[in-house]
This record gives C-alpha cells, structure tokens and sequence, in this order.
C-alpha cells in the first residue's frame, strides 16, 4: 500500500468527538485528527452538523508529526473530493469482479498481494495499455473472464445534439454562417453536420454529462452573439439528450 504524506487526500471515518476534536480512522491502521477550525469556514455552533461518528469524509492531511496526522475537512477542494470517491468507486467496482470470478476468500488473497505495489485502479489502468498485465496475478482463463466482464459494463459515452437554425440573408450569406459555426466550435468537441435550409445538428460526445453540456452550451452562445453582430438569423430549434 502507498504511504501516507503532507498534502493527500484521503477517506476518513469519524471515530468520535471530543470537545473541539474530530477523531478520524484512515484505512484499517491510521488515525488522526481534525480540529474545529478545519472543519469548515467561519464560525461552526455545532461540530455535529458537519461531523459525526461512523461518517465518512474526505480530508487533506496537512502534517505528519511523530506518526500522528492532522487533517484538514475545509481545505479539500471539490474537484480533489470528487477524483477520490470516483477512484475508490472503481476500486471497489474491480474488487467485486475479482470476487465474482475467483470467489471471496482467493479473491483478497490476489487482491492483497496486487496492493503490495500498486492499487487496483493502478493495474486496471494499465490494462489499456499492457494487454497482459493481469497475467502476472491471474491464470489466463480468470484474467479473460475478469476483462469480459469489464467490457460490459463499460457505460457509453454520453451524447448531447442539439438543432439550430442560422441563416444571413446578405448576399455572401453562407460564408458568413459557416465563418460563425466554425469560429464557435473551433477549440471544442462539438460535430457539426448540415441539415437542410439553414439548419444544423451540433453534437458533442464524452464520459462527463455535465462537462458537454457546459461545453455545448457555451458554443451555442458563442454562435448566437456572432449572429447579432452579423444581423443573422438564429433559432434553438431542438435540443436532444
């Protein structure tokens, strides 16, 4: 297992509370604390609105002193809490396949000797590009089943299209249009393919909704304030998830 160091960020379980102290458990064997001026900003009436026993949270540690760990809950950004929960939801995803093939009990014997150097997130990811990796942990038969039932439950990626209506009824009208799609989707993800009578499908594929979305979005304001300036004619036909 890796070891803990100044500015990770980790999982934590509340332990207890005493007076203005969070006591947290790190993993199976470490522990440390939060004091009430990491919880949150500003000032905090009641430490159970924000912490109590058994929860988990994700905290930054911010110093290692003679084997104790301070930890910080406010400091973490969202971004970083994010990346930590969907790694540890994969992590748990690949435990339970490892389970389904090879049963429990063996299961956490293979596990336990894989997190000797690396994590499970650390091996899978290399399974993109060393196809044979597993078989340095697996028999052959295990390591094909394991990877089959990977590739099913990989989800799609998700797709947004979106139907505009943009037309310039001056008389070097089409270059204009084609000018303000262009300039809009340049450093995007977004395809653009021509309809018919100045109609257009924008789409825009990826893993993260909410990011294609912010993405899409911002190209089609681009493309709508081009079209004041040019004194075109634009239309939010159809919008399509």
């Amino acid at each position: 297992m890796e070891e803990l160091e100044e500015g990770q960020i980790v999982l934590c379980t509340v332990d207890k509370i005493v007076g203005t102290t969070v006591f947290v458990k790190i993993g199976k064997n470490e522990e440390g604390t939060v004091t009430t001026s990491e919880i949150a900003p500003g000032r905090i009436r009641n430490l159970r609105d924000y912490v109590v026993p058994g929860k988990k949270i994700v905290c930054k540690i911010l110093s290692i002193r003679n084997g104790r760990l301070q930890l910080s809950l406010r400091r973490v950004k969202q971004n970083e809490r994010k990346e930590l929960l969907d790694k540890i939801q994969k992590e748990n995803n690949y435990r339970a396949i490892i389970r389904t093939v090879l049963g429990k009990e063996e299961a956490e014997k293979i596990i336990e000797k894989i997190n000797e150097n690396q994590t499970l997130s650390d091996l899978f990811e290399k399974l993109k590009e060393k196809s044979g990796i597993l078989d340095e942990y697996f028999k052959k038969e295990d390591a094909e089943k394991i990877i089959k039932i990977i590739e099913s439950k990989k989800e799609k990626p998700k797709e947004i299209k979106n139907i505009i209506k943009l037309s310039s009824k001056s008389s070097d009208g089409i270059n204009i249009v084609k000018g303000i799609i262009n300039e809009a989707c340049k450093n995007s993800k977004c395809d653009v393919s021509y309809i018919a009578a100045g109609k257009y499908i924008l789409g825009i594929k990826g893993e993260d909704f909410k990011q294609i979305k912010t993405e899409i979005n911002s190209v089609l304001q681009n493309i709508e304030q081009q079209a004041k300036k040019q004194n075109c004619d634009f239309e939010l036909k159809k919008i399509k998830h």
